[in-house]
């Protein structure tokens, strides 16, 4: 059996391109003992891949330059010398950007998502959904009347802390870019406002709709979104800091121009920003987690939106569409159809 895959050709230097990225088909192995071969249904594409791409130190290994680019799947199993699976059940597992790939059955789990699309398991029940239930509950802690903001607000992580924020009795505050995913914030969502952060009054537009400041700001962009949001930030403000997308394909001009005012402001309001991986709260909240969201995404309480884009060869447009914004909703690419 051959599969289909996805290589890093060169490392990029700024925006990614088409040609840092290329096609290869090579002959699948055999499964060995306590190993599975698997079908890639769903492949998710996700910001921290692209770093990934970057031989910089990081929290992670980088992709080797030739190595199949890093990915989880929603697969089904063809084959399995591993007790704990059988032919045909669906699972999740990181194979890659491939069509087949053989892993280990110590790093496969089984999909449950309580009734929802097997491809919710990528996104508003998968890391996406778990990284922003983890910020909210370990850090975030929203209360009752208080402001949240959230930036990328319609995006997978973005769009379910602000329904957490609301269901905790909090209000959400929204930052997106573009009409269509500012409506869909607003009406959709139903948060109680949101701005545009490519209006040309962004930063008067946010103050006003944070009136009595943010108390918790969840940050997944970075950028001058948080040189708005930094002046807003009451006593005691809290900030999840999930990710930096805004910088991720270099830096929007030299640290050490925001730093002065942002050690200011840290001290002089005693903030508590915390950096964080998803990966640290898996043993002692994603039980929970999947407990209690699971059933609110199956019943229609907790709403989320897909962005599908068909066929493997597309993940690199796809990738490098979605660091500019291009997408809307959690970015999958169906790679086959289960059945």
């Amino acid at each position: 059996m051959e599969t289909i895959s996805i290589v890093l050709a060169s490392r990029p230097e700024g925006m990614p391109g088409r040609e840092h990225f290329r096609i290869e088909e090579t002959d699948l192995p055999e499964p060995e003992e306590n190993q599975i071969t698997l079908r890639v249904l769903f492949l998710s594409l996700d910001p921290y891949m692209r770093g990934r791409m970057s031989d910089a130190k990081s929290y992670a290994k980088p992709v080797p330059v030739g190595g199949v680019m890093e990915g989880e799947a929603v697969c089904e199993v063809l084959q399995s010398r591993s007790e704990w699976f059988k032919s045909g059940e669906i699972v999740r597992a990181m194979t890659g950007w491939c069509t087949y790939a053989v892993v280990d059955a110590a790093n496969v789990r089984h999909v449950d998502t309580h009734g929802a699309p097997t491809s919710t398991a990528l996104g508003v029940l998968g890391m996406p959904g778990f990284t922003a239930y983890g910020g909210m509950k370990v850090i975030g802690r929203p209360k009752r009347k208080e402001t949240v903001a959230v930036a990328a607000a319609s995006g997978p992580v973005g769009s379910l802390v602000g329904q957490l924020a609301m269901r905790a009795g909090a209000r959400a505050v929204g930052i997106a870019g573009g009409k269509d995913k500012c409506d869909y914030v607003k009406s959709e969502l139903g948060f109680d406002a949101v701005v545009d952060h490519r209006s040309p009054t962004f930063s008067s537009e946010l103050a006003s709709a944070c009136a009595d400041g943010i108390d918790v700001y969840f940050e997944n962009v970075g950028g001058y979104v948080w040189d708005e949001v930094l002046p807003l930030l009451n006593v005691y403000a809290r900030v999840p800091v999930c990710g930096l997308i805004a910088q991720y394909n270099g830096p929007g001009g030299s640290a050490s121009d925001r730093l002065p005012a942002n050690m200011s402001a840290i001290l002089r309001r005693s903030l508590h920003l915390r950096g964080f991986i998803n990966t640290e709260f898996l043993e002692t909240h994603y039980h929970t987690f999947q407990k209690e969201i699971g059933p609110l995404v199956a019943r229609g309480e907790i709403k989320y939106r897909e962005d599908v884009v068909e066929g493997l060869e597309n993940a690199p447009e796809a990738f490098i569409a979605m660091l500019s914004g291009g997408n809307f909703g959690k970015l999958l690419v169906r790679v086959a159809r289960n059945g």
